[in-house]
Formats: C-alpha cells, sequence, structure tokens
C-alpha cells in the first residue's frame, strides 16, 4: 500500500513539473557579442539590427553570449543581394573542443539571379557526413526571412518561414549519434569560400561587388541556458511533456515537408550511392533524414 501510493505521488508530480526555459529576443546589444571583422559588423538601430559585411580583406561574425541544451531558435536573415558566388553566409549551433556537436545553415552565394543554396548539415561528436541542401521558393535576398532550428531530445527541425525542411530524428536507441550532451552557441558569420561554394569553386568571388552585406532581425529564443554544468530547465522537463522540449512534426507539418523535399531538395546524402558504396549510413533506412 505503501508503494502504490508512493508511485503515486510521484506520478502525481512529474505530472505537475513543468520546465522553465529562457527567453531571449529583441536586443542584440544584450544576446550577442561580435566575434571578429572589426568595424565590418554593426549593431544598429538601437540593438534591433545586426548586419555582417564583407570585403577582400576580411569576413565577420558573431555569437550568442549564452550557451544552450536544447533550444528553439527563430532569426530572421537578408541574405548578400546580386552577384554573391564564392560567398557564404552560415547561421549555426556549435559547442566547443574536438568531437563537437553542430547544426548547420550555410547559404551559399550565387551569381545574379541564380539562386542561393541552401546548405543544411548534423555533427555529432566531430562527425558530420549529413548534407542535404535546398533551393528556396523565394528570392532570399529581397527581404528578410525566418529561419529556424528546432533542438530538443526528440530530434532537430529546419525551419524556413514556419515550413518545415528537415526532421533529423534521435535514434540514438538504433545506434545513430544525435547531439544531447554538449551545449553549443548560436554563430553566424559572412566569409569568402570562393574555393568551394559556387559551382565547386568553378564560380570567383567579383571583388568590385563588395562589401557584401548579410542582415539580421528579430531573434527569438526558447532555450535551456547551461551554466556552470547546470540547465536552466529542470531535469523532468522532457518527460513532463508539453512545450517546445517535446515538439515534434505534426501531420500537417509533415506533408508540408514531404512537399519542400519533393520540390526543392538538390542533395540529400541519404540519397547518395557514389559515396556510400558500403551502404547508406543507418538513419538513412530508419526514415530519419530523408
Amino acid at each position: 500500500m505503501a508503494a502504490s501510493a508512493s508511485a503515486a505521488t510521484a506520478l502525481a508530480f512529474s505530472s505537475l513539473l513543468l520546465f522553465v526555459s529562457s527567453v531571449f529576443g529583441g536586443n542584440f546589444y544584450q544576446d550577442f557579442e561580435i566575434t571578429w571583422g572589426n568595424d565590418r559588423a554593426n549593431i544598429l538601430d538601437n540593438g534591433d539590427l545586426l548586419t555582417l559585411s564583407l570585403d577582400r580583406d576580411s569576413g565577420s561574425g558573431f555569437r550568442s553570449n549564452n550557451v544552450y541544451l536544447f533550444a528553439k531558435i527563430d532569426m530572421q536573415l537578408k541574405l548578400v543581394p546580386g552577384n554573391s558566388a564564392g560567398t557564404v553566409t552560415t547561421y549555426y549551433l556549435k559547442s566547443e573542443g574536438s568531437t563537437w556537436d553542430e547544426i548547420d545553415f550555410e547559404f551559399l552565394g550565387n551569381l545574379t539571379g541564380d539562386p542561393y543554396t541552401l546548405h543544411t548539415n548534423v555533427y555529432t561528436q566531430g562527425k558530420g557526413d549529413r548534407e542535404q541542401q535546398f533551393h528556396l521558393w523565394f528570392d532570399p535576398t529581397a527581404d528578410f526571412h525566418t529561419y529556424s532550428i528546432l533542438w530538443n531530445p526528440e530530434g532537430i527541425i529546419f525551419s524556413v518561414d514556419g515550413t518545415p525542411i528537415r526532421e533529423f530524428k534521435n535514434q540514438e536507441s538504433s545506434g545513430v549519434l544525435f547531439p544531447t550532451k554538449q551545449p553549443m552557441r548560436l554563430y553566424s558569420s559572412l566569409w569568402n569560400a570562393d574555393d568551394w561554394a559556387t559551382r565547386g569553386g568553378l564560380v570567383k568571388t567579383d571583388w568590385s561587388q563588395a562589401p557584401f552585406v548579410s542582415s539580421y532581425r528579430n531573434f527569438k529564443a526558447d532555450v535551456c541556458v547551461w551554466s556552470e554544468g547546470v540547465s536552466s530547465c529542470s531535469s523532468g522537463a522532457h518527460s513532463a511533456g508539453g512545450g517546445w522540449l517535446s515538439e515534434n512534426l505534426d501531420n500537417t507539418r509533415q506533408q508540408r515537408l514531404k512537399w519542400v523535399q519533393r520540390n526543392y531538395m538538390i542533395y540529400n546524402y541519404c540519397t547518395d550511392a557514389e559515396r556510400f558504396p558500403q551502404g547508406y549510413p543507418p538513419e538513412c533506412t530508419l526514415n530519419t533524414a530523408a
């Protein structure tokens, strides 16, 4: 009887336990620091806008002040307009060390009128090679659009203007590496990569178009802040359910994901037989990356 009562009490407590995530957004002065590029990176409009620029001498970048262990992050970007060939704008989460975890958005520039390539990747314990690439259904240089990363114990979802473009589920129980233990910062940069970025390096950066500029606004983040080995989210947050920490794709968003991948995906490592002659990575057969 006592054991039964104890179990009932524990269950009741678990059902009431809520995670306390931290919410950030609205001011780049408060949430980020410029990490390189000197005056090529600027925070403007009282902290509402941040711009990065690239010239022949250097690019620029910034990073979040806080470190996260799980996050739901939105950022609006307007990419380099015109002839952006050779340039790369990055927006990603990354941990420290030689066996790092990383969740990538990279925007590979192109000649005027040709589409950007949106490159995504997931690294766990220093191992990546999980690339998926897309073209977008709009001009990402004409206006701001929202690029989102949801990273929780269930999986990773990349979204554009609320439409999911990629899902990478947590399949650790089936032997698939997944980032669950290393806290990450949010980074962004604009730099020259004309040795590979545009058509494998065939198209070089036209420096007569410099400076190249990308712009950022409306950062919003629901996050578990990691500080001195402790998370701002309660240890029972995930098991308690609810909120972004247990969010995944419902049927409607699954259909949107399939629409994007059917119409706008231009590369998927899970279909590159030449690259994996001995067989695809395990997550491909588990339908977690396709």
